[in-house]
């Protein structure tokens, strides 16, 4: 291909993004990926739940090989963002630096972005894992340690609440509103202490959360776990009118397409679980009908 000549578009090069750029290529399209920045696995010092991997890998580490496979079957990957996404006549039209790309389907995989907590040097304290955001990730790790929630909502309390899956020392900070917590009757009973106003102060000391300032005071803690959710990237999909579910992410069917005909998505963007073998799986299945949908258009399917 040509990079005038995509059949089809993939928005977002994470898991999802490239696994499906690489399925496409296998499937001989032209595949064309509009990487608009670091994706969220980026930020992963060591995956330990990632299927294959039992001694981990680095979400880094990860993304290059996944990269390097999708490039090796000839998937073009371009840095930028795909804007002002429009229906047209036998597919979809978008901006792309500075030019228009027409293709016939179009992949979101763009992901979605977390609401972090307010605290000096939170990023990279989120790239060493004293600050985390996924306990299904790496709750695992945070097994029979002190463990603290930033929250400003009843998340705050689910996410406490999965924790002690692993901990029996876990404490949520509420920073929200006091009526934001629509269940605190639940913590007695969860085992979960509250403590409720704002964290004033992250100290960090080699690889731990040495005290979180509160109130005045300070609390020891081995693991941070911030609850304060996340964003989905769907402003392509909302433009076209693309049918939400109630957490602001696209409704998908079971081969992944949206509410709009020819419009996939799969990953975090999708309502589901933020997983990386979960957006791989979907993105498996998204462009296998993408394929399968441009082989029926173009008569070379059996009709029943």
């Amino acid at each position: 291909m040509t990079r005038g000549e995509p059949e089809v578009l993939v928005v977002g090069a994470g898991p999802a993004g490239l696994t499906a750029a690489t399925y496409l290529a296998r499937f001989r399209r032209s595949v064309l990926v509009a990487d608009g920045g670091e994706p969220r696995a980026n930020w992963i010092p060591v995956s330990h739940n990632t299927p294959g991997f039992p001694e981990g890998l680095s979400g880094r580490d990860m993304l290059g090989r996944m990269r390097q496979q999708a490039e090796e079957y000839g998937a073009i990957l371009e840095p930028g963002r795909a804007e002002n996404l429009r229906l047209v006549e036998g597919g979809f039209e978008t901006d792309l630096n500075g030019r228009t790309v027409r293709v016939r389907a179009v992949l979101l995989a763009s992901g979605l972005e977390d609401h972090h907590p307010d605290l000096p040097g939170v990023d990279p304290a989120i790239r060493r894992s004293l600050v985390r955001i996924c306990p299904i990730c790496d709750g695992f790790e945070a097994t029979g340690k002190r463990v603290a929630v930033i929250g400003d909502s009843d998340l705050g309390i689910r996410e406490a609440a999965f924790l002690r899956t692993y901990s029996d020392d876990v404490t949520l900070f509420h920073i929200g509103p006091p009526d934001a917590l629509t269940c605190r009757s639940e913590l007695d009973r969860l085992g979960v202490t509250l403590l409720e106003g704002s964290v004033e102060g992250v100290t960090l000391e080699g690889d731990r959360v040495r005290a979180i300032s509160w109130g005045g005071t300070e609390r020891a803690f081995d693991f941070l776990y911030s609850a304060l959710g996340t964003t989905p990237n769907c402003k392509l999909a909302r433009t076209l009118g693309a049918r939400l579910a109630t957490d602001g992410r696209l409704e998908v069917d079971l081969h992944q397409v949206t509410s709009v005909p020819g419009l996939y998505a799969a990953g975090d963007v999708v309502r589901g679980l933020n997983q990386i073998a979960v957006a791989t799986a979907e993105a498996a299945v998204a462009a296998t009908a993408i394929h399968n949908l441009l082989r029926q258009r173009d008569g070379m399917t059996v009709r029943d």
